[in-house]
């Protein structure tokens, strides 16, 4: 099942650019291990299902996958061989906006041996470079 929202205010969107680091999401909170981005890009909502999957695969039933993204942005696309004009082609698919540091996937209940074969099987999913972090310890 492809994640995609349910209703939106506009069907279309312009690409727009992916600025700067991420100060939001960028530190792992619901698990105990995640993967970080470490450049700029989009991550579709195949990807995404191809990383859940992967993971959960890994898992076998142990522990508990966090998905940190969401595909919010539409991406449309003309047919190919269409000349131009004929305005803004359809929407292909959805995709999430990722910006360097933001946390992709968390998994907790597991030990880091597990964690760190699981999300390394979803970082080779993904179409950004990824790290594996883990939870901070707060004092």
């Amino acid at each position: 099942m492809q994640l995609s929202p349910k209703r939106v205010k506009f069907r279309k969107q312009q690409r727009g650019r992916v600025k700067r680091k991420a100060t939001k999401g960028n530190y792992v909170s619901y698990g105990d291990f995640g993967i970080q981005s470490l450049e700029p890009g989009w991550v579709t909502s195949q990807q995404i299902e191809a990383g859940r999957v992967a993971i959960s695969r890994a898992l076998a039933g142990a522990g508990k996958l966090y998905i940190r993204i969401f595909p919010h942005k539409p991406v449309s696309a003309r047919p190919i061989e269409t000349r131009m004009g004929k305005g803004k082609g359809e929407i292909e698919f959805w995709a999430a906006v990722v910006k360097p540091g933001t946390v992709l996937f968390e998994v907790g209940g597991i030990n880091e041996e597990t964690a760190k074969a699981a999300l390394a099987r979803a970082s080779h999913k993904m179409p950004v470079n990824c790290r594996m972090v883990a939870r901070r310890i707060e004092l």
